[in-house]
């Protein structure tokens, strides 16, 4: 990793940075490449990363429309865990959570990952014999979990309120040590850089506007840059994947939604926990510069705005205060919102999309930071070999057909 001295930051900081190159090229679209990748998030950049790391395939372009790291991969609340309930999934996610605990070194670059611990809270009885279950299974899936007592909760968060007179009171919960956070900037420059590095070219400000076919199958894309051919064309665009799929011919089983975070003014470190409280429908945890980061239910209407609306507003910060009453005069910096791609089983698509030359990433809900690692690796792995890699065998777009859903709306739901 490339270290500064004191000097040279600051001379580089009162310059404007001039001293410094860019992180990542700015080329001028080729005719053709091996593969096209649409979308320059989390998603898009590790598969073209890992197309060409893993496959050596290098003949790679990554279009955005706008700008790296504009989409959910900047607007998301930096979450990462594998308490996921079903054996499908938790596989998933646990690869995804390895992944993440080395990535620094394979990006050689500080992705900031935090494995501080996430706490799941019971605020009643049911809740608490529903915890026990989803510890067990966790157990059976292989992954890291501990049933915590009132009382131990207290001790790890000491702001919460635990108190018998508490509206929400505290029954117990689990906690996985191994889940956390990282910087959501971080991990998406990280894979932007190293494929960049490896030949990758990413291109910015050029939006897809339509397909070229022959004989029925997807042979390139119509851009704002011009047209682009390639051999094959994966699709990783999150809130914005139906609108190609339109585009292409055929329609996904999504609806997208706006989903709210919220931001507060820097505080001394108080919360060195993820907590999610599902009964308040509010998680939060507090960023290397002190802020805390809130985040709750999703807006309950389609949309593709990337803001939100003053009821959930509301909801999230009443839940937490709820929570954290000694916090009541805290202020807020700022709200922002993403938009989550869901679909009737809250688990992902990934796998061939019903046009030939066509593959699919999406239906992330609001798990697609988590799964940016394993994401990237499986997508990687099904453009190379056009076939579905084995973890995500269960996440084709055929299931829909045969039935076989994996619902993990209770694991997915709220813990994000």
């Amino acid at each position: 990793m490339t270290r500064y001295s004191l000097w040279t930051l600051l001379r580089e900081g009162l310059s404007g940075h001039r001293g410094w190159t860019q992180a990542w090229r700015d080329p001028v679209p080729a005719a053709s490449y091996d593969v096209i990748i649409v979308g320059g998030g989390g998603h898009g950049l590790a598969t073209a990363y890992y197309l060409a790391k893993n496959h050596g395939i290098t003949r790679v372009a990554v279009l955005e429309r706008g700008w790296i790291g504009q989409g959910n991969s900047g607007r998301n609340t930096t979450v990462i865990r594998s308490n996921y309930f079903l054996p499908e999934s938790a596989a998933f996610y646990e690869f995804a959570l390895q992944l993440y605990e080395r990535s620094a070194d394979a990006l050689n670059f500080n992705t900031m990952v935090s494995q501080r611990g996430l706490i799941t809270l019971a605020h009643s009885r049911h809740d608490l014999e529903a915890a026990r279950r989803w510890v067990n299974a966790m157990h059976l899936n292989g992954i890291d979990s501990e049933m915590l007592s009132t009382a131990e909760i207290a001790r790890l968060v000491p702001f919460l309120d635990c108190s018998p007179a508490a509206r929400y009171p505290v029954h117990g919960g689990f906690m996985q040590r191994r889940g956390g956070i990282a910087r959501h900037d971080a991990v998406v420059w990280g894979y932007a850089r190293a494929a960049d590095a490896l030949g990758v070219d990413i291109l910015q400000n050029c939006e897809v506007t339509g397909f070229v076919f022959e004989r029925g199958r997807a042979v390139g894309v119509q851009t704002t840059r011009g047209t682009i051919r390639a051999g094959r064309i994966g699709l990783a665009a999150a809130g914005h994947q139906s609108v190609l799929a339109d585009l292409a011919g055929f329609r996904l089983p999504l609806v997208t939604y706006a989903l709210q975070a919220f931001v507060s003014e820097p505080l001394k470190p108080w919360l060195d926990k993820v907590v999610i409280s599902p009964a308040t429908g509010v998680y939060a945890s507090q960023s290397d510069k002190g802020e805390i980061v809130l985040g709750g239910a999703l807006d309950l209407y389609p949309s593709y705005a990337q803001r939100g609306n003053l009821p959930v507003a509301e909801q999230v910060m009443a839940g937490f205060l709820e929570l954290f009453p000694t916090l009541s005069r805290a202020r807020f910096l700022r709200q922002w919102a993403g938009m989550t791609d869901v679909v009737h089983d809250s688990s992902p698509i990934i796998g061939p999309s019903p046009v030939e030359g066509i593959w699919l990433n999406c239906g992330w809900g609001t798990g697609g930071f988590k799964a940016i690692p394993a994401g990237g690796w499986t997508f990687a792995h099904c453009l190379a070999t056009q076939a579905p890699h084995p973890l995500v065998v269960p996440f084709g777009l055929d299931r829909f057909a045969t039935g076989a859903l994996i619902d993990e709306a209770a694991a997915s739901g709220i813990a994000h």
